[in-house]
């Protein structure tokens, strides 16, 4: 046999070898589940949920084999799903599911590998989905609710998968929407149920604005009322003052207040203007321009029989004769001033 053939023969030994060795062992790492299988029966499950045993063990080769099944947590996308809620309302429901393998027997026996057991996984998650929804509205879907349905199908799930093998851990919507030919329908509602509040809102402003209004002119009317009582009791206080300190007046002089009056009715008419006055010589005007009395100036009987008198004259005549009326002012000022202290008395 020459060298050649030699190398050959122990190259193929050791390379049967080497394929001897690596199908007598099998390495379990700390993210793995394994079942050695023993033609096609399972012998041992290795580093199984809740244990930690990884590491490199033997086998038989070319009669064992070994299936290995993932520890950690695995996440499931289902596919969106069209739902009819409570309400018969179409809402499509996209959800996915976190779960793991905590019995990598059972689910070995029951599904067999990964893509089964995420159609079985999608077909429960489906169902259960379909079935809480199903007894809720839309309103409910949307609102703070939503966690307590999430809980809901979460546990029919994991009850259903237990006989797989697995855990779901969390169920989660990502996203709820309403169908395309739904929601221009359903915005529409909205809008209109929101408008019919606003609405509401608005009749009821107006309503206690009336309220308030009319509260308001009711007692507006009443303060009125009683500001005219008082106002007529303080103008009859006032009338009745005046028409005292009138008495009291006419009482000290009643010839020089009738003297006096006669004056300033002259003035009044006068005034400043340059009005003649034309009157007869009887007129009760010209009663004082005979003998003043305590003034003592006479007039004669020409002065008395003048038929008109220029409106100069007149003022100064009143001029003339203004000393007495100075006296009754004071009189007057003196009475003013004793009315004001009974009212400040009566106050």
């Amino acid at each position: 046999m020459s060298g050649r053939a030699k190398l050959i023969i122990v190259g193929i030994i050791c390379v049967v070898a080497l394929i001897v060795v690596l199908s007598s062992t099998y390495k379990t790492s700390e993210t793995e589940q394994t079942i050695l299988l023993q033609f096609g029966d399972p012998l041992k499950v290795v580093n199984q949920w809740g244990e930690d045993e990884p590491g490199l063990r033997l086998k038989t080769p070319f009669v064992q084999n070994v299936e290995y099944f993932e520890k950690r947590i695995v996440d499931y996308d289902a596919p969106p799903e069209e739902i009819i809620l409570g309400d018969k309302k179409r809402l499509v429901v996209d959800a996915f599911i976190r779960y793991r393998i905590v019995d990598p027997l059972k689910y070995f026996q029951t599904v067999g590998s990964e893509g089964v057991a995420r159609s079985r996984l999608g077909a429960i998650l489906n169902a259960a989905t379909r079935e809480v929804m199903g007894r809720v509205d839309l309103v409910t879907v949307l609102s703070g609710e939503r966690a307590s349905l999430m809980t809901q199908i979460r546990d029919q799930v994991n009850r259903q998968s237990a006989k797989f093998g697995m855990d779901v851990i969390d169920v989660r919507i990502r996203r709820a929407d309403l169908p395309d030919e739904n929601s221009q329908a359903v915005y529409a509602r909205m809008s209109a149920e929101r408008a019919q509040q606003a609405q509401e809102f608005r009749s009821t402003g107006e309503a206690e604005k009336k309220r308030i209004v009319s509260q308001a002119d009711r007692e507006a009317a009443i303060i009125l009322a009683e500001a005219n009582r008082n106002s007529e009791i303080i103008r009859g206080q006032g009338d009745a003052l005046a028409a005292r300190i009138f008495a009291q007046a006419v009482g000290r002089d009643p010839e020089f207040y009738a003297f006096y009056r006669s004056m300033q009715a002259l003035t009044e008419a006068l005034g400043e203007s340059d009005t003649t006055m034309v009157l007869s010589p009887d007129s009760e005007l010209f009663a004082y321009f005979g003998t003043v009395g305590e003034i003592g100036v006479d007039e004669t009987a020409d002065s008395q029989a003048v038929s008109g008198l220029d409106a100069d004259d007149i003022m100064r005549m009143i001029g003339e004769i203004g000393i007495k009326a100075t006296e009754l002012d004071l009189d007057l000022e003196e009475l003013k001033r004793d009315a004001s202290a009974n009212a400040q008395d009566a106050k």
